[in-house]
């Protein structure tokens, strides 16, 4: 059990600092293959996957995320949500044949969670911009 509380407070512990750092040039790599890290970190933990299901889950999941990318964004917007529907589909039986039918439902919940999360993180982070901490003078205040 102590193992898993490590575990989880690591990986939100990761998760603020990724978006705790200040945007710099040339950073949007490292941030995605950070977000990228977490992901996998949070489905491999979520869905207990066993090295044997996650050497056959990652991969089976990569190919998801292509077809899933190949949607064109160009299409009339309920097309779009019907193709990538009918991608979740075609891979709700693959995804089932190595996790179970059970986790499968629940990758697909916690996929849509976890980039719910994220994006309500980046807007939080754009409407609260940190700035340096500004100290007032002290002394008297003008009367």
């Amino acid at each position: 059990m102590k193992k898993y509380i490590l575990i989880l407070t690591l990986f939100l512990g990761s998760f603020y600092t990724v978006f705790a750092q200040e945007n710099q040039p040339g950073d949007d790599l490292s941030k995605q293959e950070k977000i990228r890290a977490l992901y996998v970190a949070y489905v491999t933990q979520q869905l207990n996957l066993t090295p044997d299901e996650a050497q056959k889950f990652w991969p089976l999941h990569t190919q998801f995320e292509a077809d899933l990318k190949g949607v064109k964004n160009d299409m009339p917007e309920l097309d779009k949500q019907q193709a990538r529907l009918n991608v979740k589909k075609k891979y709700q039986d693959q995804f089932s044949k190595v996790i179970g039918a059970n986790r499968c439902e629940r990758f697909f919940r916690m996929d849509g969670e976890f980039k719910r999360k994220l994006m309500d993180r980046v807007q939080k982070q754009g409407n609260n911009p940190q700035r340096p901490n500004q100290q007032r003078p002290r002394g008297r205040r003008n009367q």
